[in-house]
């Protein structure tokens, strides 16, 4: 079997205290109350607020705490008395680190965002929705509540301004991004670019060591209790049991939001109550395997690895579109976007040479694109730019570009016009531009070899070094959204500048169609 690593294994939940990091106060969201949106207990919902600054300011991450579930009275009941069931408990200022990260050096892309941290105090993923309180144990059940309350209260607070928004979440909270996401895309203004992350939040509808599926008997308790099944995505309880669709393999397939997964294939929850719940466990023959891999036996070892192979199943939703992503590492951890040191540290988990945070990023900006209206874009830019006098182009070719993929040609040509290019033929292309070293290398496209003359934020310049033409010709390549776009023209500095106007109006259609 291949090689478990331990990396980050004691990044489990992670709502600890984090240190070497600026620290955040609660605020108490005590409007809430008087709608019904409150913690187990009865107490106001609340959250940590980062404002944003610079280019950060219309900019919004809101990352919801995880922390399990209770399932019946009794354990709701203890969990009112903690941080996790009532506001009274929680800690007053918060360290942010990992994707909430508030330093340049640790969290480049998202610093200066508006950073949210959402506290978890209802026990349902933020789902629960039900109007009576049993006098009896006075617990009140209104997660869904609690996270319609606050998101009303960031929209208030300038989020009704967001140019850029991620939902995300750990654990519990990350299986709440991914339930509520669609919803967040709704609420939020149509001209934003709004995406989902969820840390540690796939858990699977699998199959526990006895045979049975002791995680969907857990999750349709919850369900019963919280009243959830009303505040599930109507797009799978129309279709299977509600407590089914706690299991985002089931919800994925029809959510319209863009949605990036980062999970470890040996989740070091899902192995311990997924995998090998107490109950099932008699003889505790797992109790040190589960926690510890190192000390699993080669039978426990390749159930271990039988586990990560229904992973792998279950999470077939994520690649059948391109509006979807997932960092996916062998890692026994759980959550791992939460601290500096597994975010975008030097020892942290990487995937392709590329670490959590760059991976993530880089998702979220390269949105997907409407593909009939690139080909309607494409066909009338093709008929006004491109002619067999060469000006102001002569050919020209679109590439799907995925920058966050291994140096393997994943791109495909989209569109081309004057030129006859196969996806083979541009590996060479493509890795060149993911290494990004232009101004010293050369590249081919066709029969033609180029060589860079001058390079720009996203756009570089090249002349053909083999050309017949007596007044030589040239290239641009333009990336643009979620595309690489090569235009080439016969000619040389007048001619440049005309090839510079076509390709850059062309760009600019994809450009604000992506935003």
């Amino acid at each position: 079997m291949g090689k478990l690593k331990q990396c980050w294994s004691s990044v489990l939940v992670l709502s600890m205290v984090v240190i070497g990091t600026g620290a955040v106060p609660i605020t108490y969201l005590q409007s809430a109350v008087a709608k019904g949106a409150v913690c187990l207990d009865g107490s106001a919902p609340a959250y940590h607020f980062d404002k944003g600054f610079g280019s950060g300011v219309n900019n919004w991450i809101v990352h919801m705490e995880g922390g399990g579930w209770c399932t019946d009275v009794a354990s709701c009941i203890k969990r009112k008395g903690t941080m996790k069931g009532s506001s009274k408990f929680m800690n007053k200022d918060f360290g942010f680190s990992g994707i909430l990260g508030g330093k340049q050096n640790t969290n480049p892309d998202f610093y200066n965002w508006n950073r949210i941290k959402v506290r978890y105090c209802d026990g349902s993923s933020f789902t629960g929705n039900v109007e009576a309180v049993n006098p009896a144990n006075k617990l009140f059940f209104r997660g869904a509540r609690v996270w319609r309350a606050v998101i009303d209260d960031l929209m208030a607070k300038g989020m009704k301004n967001a140019q850029n928004a991620i939902l995300s979440g750990c654990s519990a909270g990350a299986l709440a991004a991914i339930l509520h996401c669609d919803t967040f895309r709704a609420i939020l203004p149509r001209t934003a670019r709004v995406k989902c992350v969820s840390d540690a939040g796939y858990f699977i509808h699998g199959k526990d060591i006895s045979g049975g599926s002791y995680i969907q008997s857990y999750y349709s308790k919850v369900v019963a209790l919280h009243g959830s099944a009303k505040s599930l995505p109507i797009s799978c309880t129309s279709k299977m049991k509600p407590e089914l669709c706690f299991f985002p393999q089931y919800v994925v397939p029809s959510m319209r939001t863009p949605l990036f997964v980062i999970n470890a294939a040996f989740d070091s929850w899902q192995i311990k109550n997924v995998l090998v719940p107490t109950g099932v466990d008699k003889r505790k023959e797992w109790a040190n395997c589960k926690l510890d891999l190192k000390k699993c036996s080669a039978a426990q070892l390749r159930t271990v690895q039988g586990f990560r192979d229904q992973m792998m199943r279950a999470l077939s939703p994520i690649h059948s579109t391109p509006s979807r992503g997932l960092f996916l590492d062998s890692c026994h951890a759980h959550c791992q976007g939460g601290s500096a040191a597994s975010w975008s540290g030097a020892k942290g988990p990487q995937v392709a040479n590329t670490f959590v945070a760059l991976q993530s990023y880089r998702r979220f900006q390269s949105a997907p694109m409407d593909s009939a209206f690139v080909d309607r874009a494409w066909d009338k830019w093709v008929t006004g730019n491109l002619g067999s006098s060469g000006s102001p182009l002569k050919a020209a070719v679109l590439i799907n570009y995925d920058p966050t993929g291994p140096s393997r040609l994943l791109s495909t040509i989209a569109e081309q016009e004057g030129i006859d290019l196969y996806p083979v033929e541009l590996k060479q292309f493509i890795d060149y531009m993911r290494r990004g070293n232009l101004p010293t290398e050369t590249f081919v496209l066709g029969s033609n070899q180029y060589i860079i003359t001058s390079v720009h934020e996203n756009w570089f310049a090249a002349r053909c070094l083999n050309t017949t033409q007596p007044a030589g010709e040239g290239a641009i390549v333009m990336q643009t959204a979620v595309y690489v776009l090569v235009a080439l023209y016969d000619g040389s500095i007048g001619s440049a500048s005309r090839a510079m106007a076509a390709a850059d109006h062309f760009a600019s259609q994809l450009g604000r169609k992506n935003l």
